[in-house]
């Protein structure tokens, strides 16, 4: 079968969505998850951009060793320098150049003609082709550029010295049958095409980022660009999860195969979600709470006599499976460690100690241990940053609300480090007065809630609640989980670890 590599862009265009920025700590952990999930390259960001940035793609192109390590470049000298810098580390580094070919964007935004774009992507192509091996160039706006001219500019980068040739559909623009004679008219027209990898990279606009870029494969493409979950600018990219399920379900069509390890696909994207702060919708595909489930009593009927009358991939294809191991407040760390690998997590030994605190707690409360309840722990603990001043910690607490329009009163006690704090605070609510007493004791009242989301990471009256909040700080949104039996205790450690992220003033 031919082999379709999969270029995941989550931490560059995905990350630039407004709300789904990460810190350098949680794209690290991104990657790991990456990396193990089995995608070709990584675009650990866009060094030039910021130093935050550049420091990312630093310490990704230093941790990662089974796949490539790109960062994407304008086509400048400056931009190829900062991106090769950043990368000189990498095992597999990759200098992603990228240069607009549309006429909108020559004339409007570039203010360069058709001439002197084409000058400039042979020039940089082969500056960036000087510094490192594995180049790739990006014809910005490809699905608007005029074809001819296009053809032009592909050929001219190839000889440059491009390795890799991307025609993305910017504005997610084109259908699917545009997208397959785009890719077909390009390598009937360039001449050197052979020599050089063809891949696409579909916005979503339209809807149709996942049907493009499948199109692109069908047209003669043999890499995909994407982001898990399908973030990114605007209405976002082509879903990762969704193209790798499309080619592993239909491969007597597509005649494709990828590298990923689909059941690691589940883990993979609820990080994500738990990075950026978002759950994804009931009806999403391939990891939403309902793709494999069936209400309806025919399909009901059909499952139970034949799961391929009604489903067409199974739910442990991507990671979800039902285990004859059952936790409980007796259960052993060696128990909680064959658990987490046996959902496929691969977690440090520090952190282990730290999640089977948090387990043993909820095991107290509860008399089974779910994998829902599991994955809830290890999203809650995932990516956790503290700040340089210490990380607060919740101690104990006290709330005490009613009926009758009273106000709840919420006694909270933090540790950080040696030191204990506690205070008192009135609020509507027994976690609006959480939420104020911490407010007091870290010195964040000014700060912002943006968003609060309740939700049951398994069933039943002692079902782990699970918490999720954005707070808006000093121009930057920051995301916080927790989880817990009791739904204020979640909300305080959903805030708390809101806080850390940014630091404190306490």
């Amino acid at each position: 079968m031919r082999q379709i590599k999969i270029f995941d862009t989550t931490l560059r265009d995905g990350e630039q969505a407004p709300g789904c920025s990460m810190s350098i700590s949680e794209k690290l952990e991104a990657a790991r998850a990456l990396e193990a999930l089995g995608v070709d390259v990584i675009e650990a960001g866009f060094a030039a951009s910021s130093n935050d940035d550049f420091e990312s793609v630093r310490q990704i192109a230093g941790l990662v060793k089974g796949c490539t390590v790109a960062s994407l470049a304008r086509a400048t000298k400056g931009d190829i320098d900062r991106a090769w810098e950043a990368l000189a580390g990498a095992a597999h580094p990759r200098i992603h150049v990228f240069l607009a070919t549309s006429p909108v964007h020559m004339k409007y935004k570039l203010k360069k003609t058709p001439e002197e774009i084409l000058e400039i992507a042979k020039e940089m192509t082969a500056y960036a082709r000087a510094l490192c091996e594995d180049v790739e160039f990006s014809a910005e706006d490809a699905t608007r550029s005029e074809p001819e001219f296009l053809a032009k500019v592909v050929e001219a980068a190839i000889d440059a010295g491009a390795s890799t040739v991307n025609l993305p559909d910017t504005v997610g623009y084109v259908y699917p049958a545009e997208m397959q004679g785009l890719i077909e008219y390009i390598r009937d027209n360039v001449p050197n095409i052979s020599k050089a990898v063809l891949s696409v990279h579909c916005h979503n606009d339209l809807g149709m980022a996942v049907a493009n870029s499948l199109a692109g494969v069908l047209g003669g493409a043999d890499q995909i660009e994407c982001a898990l979950n399908g973030i990114g600018e605007r209405a976002g990219n082509a879903a990762l999860e969704e193209l790798v399920m499309a080619l592993k379900t239909r491969a007597d069509y597509f005649k494709c195969e990828t590298r990923a390890n689909t059941r690691l696909i589940s883990r993979a994207s609820r990080l994500i979600y738990n990075i950026i702060g978002q759950t994804p919708a009931l009806n999403k595909p391939i990891v939403g709470v309902n793709a494999f489930l069936h209400e309806a009593g025919i399909h009901q009927h059909g499952v139970l006599a034949e799961k391929s009358t009604y489903e067409i991939m199974n739910p442990e294809s991507i990671g979800i499976f039902k285990s004859n191991l059952i936790l409980g407040k007796h259960s052993g760390r060696h128990a909680f460690e064959d658990k987490l690998k046996e959902m496929g997590y691969e977690i440090g030994e520090e952190e282990i100690n730290a999640l089977f605190r948090r387990f043993k707690d909820i095991a107290d409360k509860k008399k089974d241990i779910s994998d829902g309840d599991i994955a809830a722990i290890v999203a809650a603990g995932a990516g956790a940053e503290a700040s340089d001043a210490g990380a607060f910690e919740l101690a104990d607490f006290s709330v005490h609300s009613g009926s009758g329009g009273g106000k709840a009163v919420c006694v909270v006690g933090l540790r950080r480090g040696e030191e204990r704090f506690e205070d008192v605070a009135l609020g509507d609510g027994p976690v609006d007065a959480a939420f104020n007493a911490i407010d007091k004791i870290a010195g964040t009242a000014d700060w912002k809630l943006s968003f609060y989301n309740i939700g049951s990471a398994s069933d039943g009256k002692d079902a782990v609640g699970e918490v999720l909040v954005k707070l808006e700080h000093g121009g930057r949104l920051v995301s916080g989980r927790g989880v817990s039996t009791d739904i204020v205790e979640a909300s305080m450690l959903a805030y708390l670890s809101a806080i850390n992220k940014v630091g404190t003033r306490g």
